[in-house]
């Protein structure tokens, strides 16, 4: 499988874009303003995304990489953290229409979504993985994936779901969406592999035993990852990348990371 490097030439100019909305200092904006006054900021958060916003299933408890930098967040701004739950194909209402502030839960900086939102500087950034069952015989290596019969699972609204689709020739692409997950697909025998990236490949590894990880063999589509909010509000970007060079700086990125499995991927 390869990707056009048309998508990679649409993904650097939209990445200059939406970085280069922070660089010009302004005024506090509305955002910031009632996150100093109201001493609150709501994040958006994927519930379901194993080692960065993942509530257990018989705890319930929250925990990964963005619910800790979260906490971070509102100290540093003197605000309590309020958690709104959100999702990939959510993502842009959840944050257009003020159902919260900021989201994070590791958001790929695709073209498509920087022509909506507004995006710090990338703090991770991840591969493209595959994962299938160890008993799977249909399966074996990556070459394996782009097979004619073969059916590959991707969630909707996560980012590989438009690069598998251009990427995709001869293997059926078969799009999972919420309630339904592709571990259930795969385990039923719906899908033969799921694609997914570096953290929720490994938080699965270590929570299933049928599991068995496909890697690429050379980089297949690397993406970084930031924290999105809406368009237009200059200074609430500026203020959460302030956040993401802090972290950055004084270690707590790379902390919260190795909390999580998640240093090998760390944007520096």
């Amino acid at each position: 499988m390869k990707i056009k490097i048309s998508i990679w030439r649409q993904f650097v100019a939209a990445l200059g874009a939406c970085l280069a909305l922070f660089a010009t200092p302004s005024s506090a904006g509305p955002v910031l303003q009632r996150v100093q006054r109201q001493g609150l900021v709501k994040v958006c958060i994927w519930p379901g995304y194993y080692g960065v916003t993942y509530r257990h299933p018989r705890t319930q408890e929250l925990g990964g990489i963005d619910i800790e930098l979260a906490a971070e967040l509102g100290k540093d701004l003197k605000a309590k953290v309020e958690y709104v739950e959100s999702s990939f194909p959510t993502l842009v209402d959840d944050l257009t229409q003020d159902r919260c502030d900021v989201a994070m839960f590791a958001i790929g900086i695709l073209p498509q979504r920087a022509e909506k939102l507004a995006f710090t500087q990338p703090y991770l950034r991840s591969d493209i993985y595959g994962i299938t069952t160890k008993s799977n015989a249909v399966v074996k290596q990556w070459s394996d994936i782009d097979k004619p019969g073969v059916m590959v699972g991707v969630q909707a609204g996560t980012f590989m779901e438009p690069v598998m689709a251009q990427s995709l020739k001869k293997a059926t692409m078969v799009t999972v969406k919420l309630p339904a997950t592709r571990e259930r697909e795969l385990v039923a025998g719906r899908v033969d592999v799921f694609m997914t990236d570096y953290p929720y490949s490994r938080r699965l590894l270590d929570n299933a035993d049928w599991a068995r990880l496909i890697e690429p063999p050379q980089p297949f589509f690397v993406l970084p990852y930031g924290y999105a909010v809406k368009p237009g509000d200059e200074s609430w970007l500026a203020a959460v990348d302030a956040f993401v060079t802090r972290i950055k700086r004084d270690g707590r990125l790379k902390n919260a990371a190795s909390h999580h499995g998640l240093g090998t991927i760390v944007v520096r």
